[in-house]
């Protein structure tokens, strides 16, 4: 049997040797890299204008540095393996100094902005938010630098189960496919018979479902696995320790729902209230993540999921307490990424080719040898 706990964090590639082979070996960019930046921005105007029109959002500024006090930085997993950069300011000569810290995503000051801006149940925000995560192995799709469309609406208690999530991730879905209509209608070359364009529609899977379907293989070969049958999904339940003993994934415990229960379509109990769209992406002849989303822990489902994962002391901080004592709106909430939908949609081997940031000398050689741009 695979490592099922190994696979549980990171990119699934061990190193540089086996990222070279990985590597397309016959790519030629369908763009060159004037026409690459022009669709990106034509891309990325296209997808803040329908997600916010799609979902009622509005464009809001975001933090990059956060006050470590506060709480709301984001760990995006639950065994502290991925840590925030962080620096003191002294201020007035360490009278009355900051400690503070670059955001890893903005998931939980999303939350406490829907009250700040007034947004009402059906009303909502979106950012085009930056952050530095400085944990990750740098391969084709992970970069030290990252930037999201970190959206999040506010939503009433009825509204916190299955059929109002699939509906608004289909609602982000349509988006994405209309985006890949306009790109290949404004840059005919984008529109190639090896790399077929995206379904109509998602394809919806529970994390239980897809560990019946193949038991012994760990969560990242289960996901290549489906996405051959099926090349793009919904995973539902992302976090919820499955019959086997792990979670499809660590999800953090502070900000997804992934542990209310739920009913199937076939009448069986399903666990969670999030999950990640992955597609098959034909360039790399790989698993694509492109979203994570999830309607957001009330009161009850955050002091469960901390007693769950042993982080009952997170509920000393501002943000955990706003929660409990229901002082901050419920919410749906997500990040896009968006060198990842930009790699997909301009038809990418690597996302540096879409976005700028620092690379070792060792990936750079790589792509040079297969005709990848690497953008620094």
């Amino acid at each position: 049997m695979f490592d099922k706990k190994a696979d549980l964090a990171g990119p699934g590639i061990g190193n540089y040797q086996e990222l070279e082979t990985i590597l397309p070996s016959d790519y030629h960019s369908l763009l060159n890299p004037k026409e690459t930046q022009k669709a990106i921005f034509a891309a990325k105007n296209f997808i803040e204008d329908h997600l916010c029109q799609a979902l009622n959002l509005m464009m809001v500024t975001v933090p990059l540095i956060v006050d470590v006090e506060s709480g709301v930085n984001d760990y995006l997993d639950r065994d502290g393996s991925r840590t925030p950069i962080q620096f003191h300011i002294s201020n007035d000569r360490d009278q009355h100094p900051l400690n503070a810290q670059i955001v890893q995503a903005a998931t939980k000051w999303k939350r406490l902005a829907l009250q700040r801006f007034g947004m009402e149940p059906g009303e909502g925000l979106c950012t085009d938010m930056r952050a530095v995560r400085k944990d990750y192995f740098l391969d084709h799709d992970h970069s030290v630098y990252v930037d999201q469309w970190d959206w999040e609406k506010t939503i009433t208690a009825d509204q916190r189960n299955l059929e109002f999530l699939k509906q608004t991730v289909s609602d982000i879905w349509k988006v994405l496919v209309e985006t890949e209509e306009y790109l290949q209608d404004r840059f005919p070359k984008l529109w190639d018979a090896r790399y077929p364009n995206l379904p109509k529609r998602l394809t919806f899977l529970h994390a239980e479902d897809i560990l019946d379907m193949y038991p012994d293989l760990p969560r990242k070969q289960r996901e290549t696995a489906i996405l051959k049958e099926c090349p793009a999904v919904f995973i539902i339940g992302i976090g919820w320790t499955l019959q086997d003993g792990y979670p499809h994934e660590m999800r953090a415990a502070d900000y997804d729902d992934w542990v209310t229960e739920e009913t199937s379509i076939d009448g069986r109990p399903v666990h969670g209230l999030n999950g990640d769209i992955l597609v098959w992406n034909h360039v790399t002849k790989r698993r694509h993540e492109l979203t994570s989303m999830g309607i957001r822990v009330n009161a009850e489902t955050l002091r469960q999921q901390l007693e769950l994962t042993g982080q009952l002391d997170f509920l000393k901080f501002p943000y955990h307490q706003a929660i409990l004592n229901n002082q901050i709106p419920l919410s749906i909430g997500g990040g896009i990424g968006q060198s990842r939908t930009l790699m997909l949609l301009l038809r990418k081997a690597h996302l540096g080719e879409v976005t700028v940031s620092v690379w070792p000398k060792i990936l750079k050689e790589i792509c040079a040898k297969k005709n990848i741009n690497v953008l620094e």
